[in-house]
């Protein structure tokens, strides 16, 4: 069988998010201790700004319900595990646990509907479980079953009509800040894939100016080099960050990268000129306490979903015709997994205890 634990933006607000979410190296010592215990025989992590997601797969799960898978990851991060947490997890097996996983793939279940940056972060949470050899026959065909049903998706429907990526959703929120980009000084903290699509996206909209700073000098040279920007070596971005209009944040750093007595200080030569913050990271990278400063404007993952449901009205219509055709495409997987001899006796439903912990559960590390 096939199933699925984890929590998304729609069920858990950042705080709590930012909680369980594994790096590379962290997501592979999890799964390995995951396969060496016993808890299942494939599994894969899926851990973005938005999600984490455990599919795994086996013969047998029964010894692993969905309250040991958990505590499992609670215990996995250094979580003291209670019942209120447990509200924010979700468990599906076989049928559901693929309509989801293709759903996820698809941008169906993204803050921002039809988005593309999903695919890609999935397709990299599979090639770490492939290479690893975390996942097997089961997910792998799942997984590769759902890369083609998304990327059909995408080429048949306009669900990706109009505002849908993280990146794209911010520049929009820039926008009604101030009048126009035009003569915005822009600072993306972070080299990554989402900060190189935000970097994009603002220079689409005629930002003036744009400085690009990470931990690695080179990876903002060559991105500042693409995008006609300019690169700032990392230690020094605190000391030229006060001329920015809009800083946007997107690290794996442990901690704040922006604090509140920083964006205090910059403030004071900033007039009344307002300073856009938004933070796509996870954790988070902006101390929250800056939202009560004057003139400054905070937004972090969660509060893009204000402008991604514009978004998702322009949409509606195709919902349905993509749900339609994840349906189908489930139903065949399944009717081929059944023909396979090695597939008939994991594919029946999953009989055990509810996802949510009792009163007497232990869940503490």
């Amino acid at each position: 069988m096939i199933a699925l634990l984890g929590l998304n933006h729609k069920t858990a607000p950042v705080q709590v998010r930012e909680r369980f979410a594994f790096d590379a190296d962290a997501a592979c010592q999890m799964l390995r201790a995951l396969i060496a215990q016993n808890l299942a025989q494939e599994a894969i992590l899926l851990s973005t700004c938005n999600r984490v997601e455990l599919y795994i797969a086996g013969e047998e799960l029964t010894h692993a319900p969905s309250s040991r898978l958990l505590q499992f990851l609670a215990q996995a991060r250094s979580i003291d595990f209670n019942h209120q947490l447990a509200e924010s997890f979700y468990f599906h097996t076989n049928v559901d646990a693929l309509t989801h996983l293709f759903k996820v793939v698809s941008g169906l279940d993204s803050m921002a509907l039809g988005e593309t940056e999903i695919l890609g972060q999935v397709k990299d949470a599979y090639d770490l479980a492939l290479k690893n050899r975390f996942s097997g026959r089961r997910l792998n065909k799942a997984f590769q079953v759902a890369f083609r049903t998304a990327k059909f998706i995408r080429s048949q429907t306009d669900i990706q009509k109009g505002h849908t990526s993280i990146a794209s959703v911010s520049v929009e929120l820039a926008g009604k800040i101030f009048s126009g980009l035009k003569n915005c000084h822009v600072l993306v903290i972070g080299a990554g894939d989402t900060s190189e699509k935000t970097a994009k996206a603002i220079l689409s909209r005629g930002a003036s100016h744009l400085s690009i700073t990470n931990r690695t000098l080179e990876r903002s040279q060559a991105l500042a080099k693409r995008l006609g920007g300019e690169a700032i070596e990392f230690s020094q971005w605190p000391q030229t960050a006060h001329n920015a209009d809009i800083i946007i944040s997107s690290t794996a750093a442990p901690g704040y990268v922006l604090t509140l007595p920083l964006i205090k200080e910059y403030m004071k030569s900033r007039s009344h000129h307002p300073l856009l913050l938004v933070d796509i990271a996870v954790p988070r990278d902006i101390d929250p306490a800056i939202d009560a400063l004057e003139n400054v404007y905070l937004y972090n993952i969660d509060d893009l979903q204000a402008i991604a449901t514009e978004s998702l009205r322009l949409r509606e219509k195709q919902i349905l015709l993509c749900r339609e055709l994840i349906d189908k495409r489930v139903a065949e997987f399944l009717e081929a997994m059944k023909k396979d001899h090695e597939f008939r006796s994991t594919l029946l439903p999953l009989s055990g205890p509810d996802i949510h912990p009792s009163s007497h559960t232990d869940y503490a590390k």
